[in-house]
């Protein structure tokens, strides 16, 4: 069983500062874009979500031409007051689409992810064809979590196959094959004749209060069981109470705040010129 998690932007925004440095981090390794005088770069973000990443891309691309892309309607409706004519000179749109199903319909300087590709299985198999809807000299450029199994994560898994929650939330998480390692992703793409420029990071994050990582996969990881307890608040409540204990276990306070160390992969693919 999965469950497609609803979205809370709200929620998911109240670490935008931490969510966005790697994406920021990922924008700087992007080579030059094929886009030359008189041809803006034309940019897809691949699960913008709020568009609060997406409008980074007009700090490196200010006259860039950018679509965000999302099959959340709760995401792309906090995003839309972002859409329009850019100070730069540039477009922002957004619209809805379903990733893995995404046929794309015109060429791309850069096609870009942000902590999207890992709610997406199989999101590898799209690969080829992304590559095609790019310029040569484009790039695919992407960074998901490599944290499957840390607590935040193992405690989740084993809570939700524990004896007391198994038969309502067995196979409702993703599994922690849901990304590659960097030499996976590199081993892909250099077979489809990208130069690969592939990463890894682990960010130790400084969270401000006891239950501030609860309060970090609330806006993520939790949210395929949020949704699917969410005609039985009183059990959603159990889970979450019995969660909680388990992480302030796992990432005690300090008293400048609580560590939360958090693995991400990067990988920037430049297609071939010719």
């Amino acid at each position: 069983m999965s469950t497609a998690p609803h979205w809370d932007p709200q929620q998911y925004l109240r670490h935008s500062g931490y969510r966005t440095r790697p994406f920021l981090d990922l924008l700087a390794r992007v080579p030059r874009l094929p886009a030359g005088p008189g041809r803006p770069p034309r940019i897809a973000d691949l699960g913008c979500g709020p568009g609060n990443g997406t409008v980074l891309l007009f700090d490196r691309w200010p006259d860039a031409d950018v679509i965000g892309l999302d099959n959340s309607a709760e995401m792309l409706e906090a995003a839309r007051p972002l859409a329009g004519p850019t100070t730069g000179g540039g477009h922002l749109d957004f619209r809805s689409a379903d990733i893995l199903n995404w046929a794309p319909d015109e060429t791309y300087d850069l096609i870009v992810s942000n902590a999207a590709l890992q709610w997406v299985p199989g999101h590898t198999d799209a690969f080829p064809a992304w590559l095609d809807a790019l310029r040569p000299g484009g790039s695919l450029a992407f960074q998901v979590p490599g944290n499957f199994t840390a607590p935040s994560h193992t405690l989740m898994r084993e809570l939700c196959e524990s004896p007391r929650w198994h038969d309502r939330l067995a196979g409702v998480l993703r599994h922690r094959a849901a990304v590659l390692d960097p030499v996976g992703y590199q081993d892909l793409l250099a077979g489809l004749g990208c130069e690969v420029d592939a990463w890894e990071t682990t960010y130790v994050q400084t969270l401000p209060r006891a239950d501030s990582v609860l309060d970090w996969v609330k806006g993520t990881g939790l949210r395929p069981v949020l949704t699917a307890l969410a005609d039985d608040p009183r059990a959603r409540e159990e889970f979450v109470a019995e969660y909680r204990e388990r992480l302030r276990a796992a990432y005690p306070a300090r008293p400048y705040g609580t560590p939360f160390p958090f693995r991400r992969i990067f990988v920037v693919a430049r297609k071939g010129k010719k």
